[in-house]
């Protein structure tokens, strides 16, 4: 077999595992983020270094719910000055700053991306948002998150500190292939699994919605015929919310 095979077997095992594993908890997660749409409330997304790709991928993108909101802090995203953020996303205190600046508060929900679930930024937003009240769902491999000495003062882990606990059901240091003779496995799968989960929670959570009666407001393609004319309603309405638009 050669080895992009591996890696894409690989994959779809890790994506077949989460289906047969994680569907109690995705729709729990689902839950949480049509109750706080349902209230009018924004859904918050967050993660440092690559995951904050994860967060990403569903804000301001056709099919995706319009209510979301990616925080995306620019010192810790990776996006530039990358090896500054390996640091910044382990500096403690941050959390209120971070929930403070972007008004995350009731009736607002949170989706946190750590595949360690072991830096301290993570773990910082997340239990400052509960302890505002918010639902909390947290997006990491569970496997690789036991596995770590904690590294927060508090001894807590990203599983410690969320309501709902996602496993992206990756291996530990989130590599999936080995080829002879080079020491260091390669093949990640945490963003790839990390995006299949956070689209399935927002699928379903639309259709929870649905089941409500409340109409899930959804982006359309800015390459249809109108897209952007359409889109353009959920803009004006969510001017003043969204921070990033």
């Amino acid at each position: 077999m050669k080895k992009y095979e591996e890696f894409f077997k690989n994959v779809n095992a890790v994506v077949d595992q989460i289906l047969h594993t994680q569907g109690a908890q995705i729709e729990r997660a689902a839950d949480i983020i049509s109750d706080s749409i349902a209230q009018d409330g924004l859904v918050h997304t967050f993660g440092v270094g690559h995951s904050h790709l994860i967060a990403e991928e569903v804000f301001w993108r056709s099919g995706t719910l319009v209510p979301v909101h990616a925080i995306l802090e620019p010192s810790m995203t990776g996006h530039s000055e990358i090896l500054k953020s390996a640091y910044m996303e382990k500096l403690e205190g941050t959390g209120k700053i971070i929930c403070d600046y972007h008004k995350v508060n009731p009736p607002d929900a949170l989706i946190v991306v750590s595949n360690s679930g072991n830096n301290a930024v993570p773990i910082d937003v997340a239990e400052e948002a509960r302890r505002r009240g918010v639902g909390v769902v947290a997006i990491c491999s569970v496997t690789y998150c036991q596995a770590l000495r904690a590294r927060h003062s508090s001894g807590k882990k990203l599983i410690d500190v969320a309501d709902v606990v996602i496993d992206n059901c990756g291996n530990i240091g989130d590599t999936s292939v080995k080829i002879d003779g080079v020491e260091q496995p390669l093949g990640p799968t945490s963003t790839i699994a990390g995006t299949y989960m956070i689209h399935a929670v927002l699928i379903q959570a639309a259709q929870v919605l649905k089941n409500k009666g409340v109409h899930p407001k959804i982006y359309w393609s800015g390459s249809l015929p109108d897209g952007m004319q359409a889109n353009q309603t959920y803009v004006d309405e969510y001017w003043e919310r969204i921070r990033n638009l």
